[in-house]
């Protein structure tokens, strides 16, 4: 039956992505290359509402034949209908500059949703506002992080696999079966949009897996506090680039939320580097850190949190060592450092 549900989420991606392409092509929904972006060729957007489909009907099949824990018709009902609004905004966004207020609001308000199931399991209601900035960080970090090809829908299925492991070890498989179908879904988009892509995600995706990859990880702290640790371990890529670009763009006085290229991603790009290879370089991290310590952490859940924190520590230092790299080429390249 599992084996279905991941099949099924992969193969409604697969035909939706296909379909939002000639959909983008037809309403002029393409990304034109600028100063700002990292492509080359005008690009249809908006594929990820593939993921959100597919999500949104296998969760409630699997709710259907595989309850859980936390898998009442309350908590399915408000991820759902958070991921529906963050998916509205995305896709308004999408089709027409949405401003950044009331699309604030409308992620406030899909995380609200989400947390009030989460604290009906019997959660202190003094955990709300760090959910609610947390939920939406994340919703806006994985859309920050949506710059080249195939970063996102690669860093999607790392992450919700290993969501997906951990779940499956605190013995829930419903949260397991959810974490490994954003996994399926993810790969679906994939096959279209890894270099060069013939699609982009586009706001309705990037903001979708940022919330599901949130809520995920929420749900897997409320089942077992201890698993946070190997959690957060899994997604140190992201939250590092994306965290340290933010407080560095804030520190200078820039507006934070305008588009630029300055994630460590977009300058190993501008450098001369290829999607591919950039992608590579998150996928060793992945692969090579990420996943054997988020293992570590999980078999040892006493030095947990130290391995945590060492691994952020290793990313913001691996950071700082490759955003100094990449600003000397660009001095020896211009005679000058770009800001």
């Amino acid at each position: 039956m599992a084996t279905g549900w991941l099949l099924a989420a992969l193969l409604i991606t697969l035909l939706l992505v296909r379909s939002a392409i000639g959909y983008a092509h037809r309403r002029g929904m393409l990304d034109q290359p600028g100063q700002r972006r990292s492509h080359r060729l005008p690009t249809p957007r908006g594929g990820g509402i593939g993921i959100v489909v597919a999500m949104l009907l296998c969760l409630l099949g699997e709710w259907w034949y595989l309850p859980g824990v936390f898998w009442s018709f309350g908590m399915v009902a408000g991820l759902s209908g958070a991921l529906m609004l963050v998916a509205l905004a995305g896709w308004w966004d999408d089709h027409r500059s949405l401003p950044v207020l009331p699309r604030l609001a409308m992620q406030l308000l899909a995380v609200l949703g989400f947390s009030v199931a989460l604290l009906a399991t019997g959660l202190s209601f003094w955990w709300l506002p760090l959910l609610l900035v947390g939920g939406v960080w994340s919703i806006n970090l994985h859309n920050f992080m949506d710059g080249i090809d195939g970063l996102l829908a690669q860093q999607a299925i790392f992450v919700a696999s290993g969501l997906a492991g951990l779940a499956w070890t605190a013995a829930e498989p419903m949260l397991a079966l959810a974490a490994a179908t954003l996994a399926a879904s993810a790969l679906g988009f994939w096959c279209y949009n890894h270099p060069p892509a013939r699609i982009f995600m586009g706001d309705v995706g990037s903001g979708s897996v940022g919330l599901l990859i949130f809520a995920f990880t929420a749900m897997l702290w409320r089942l077992r506090h201890d698993l946070l640790w190997p959690a957060l371990t899994l997604s140190s890529a992201f939250v590092v680039d994306a965290s340290l670009t933010l407080l560095t763009r804030m520190w200078r006085g820039r507006c934070w939320y305008a588009a630029h290229r300055e994630h460590l991603y977009q300058w190993l790009v501008r450098r001369g580097g290829s999607h591919a290879n950039a992608d590579k370089g998150y996928l060793a991290w992945n692969l090579l850190v990420a996943a054997p310590l988020a293992w570590l952490a999980c078999s040892h859940l006493r030095l947990a949190l130290p391995i945590t924190m060492a691994v952020y520590l290793l990313a913001a230092v691996l950071w700082l060592a490759l955003k100094r790299r990449c600003l000397r080429r660009d001095l020896f390249k211009d005679g000058h450092v770009a800001t």
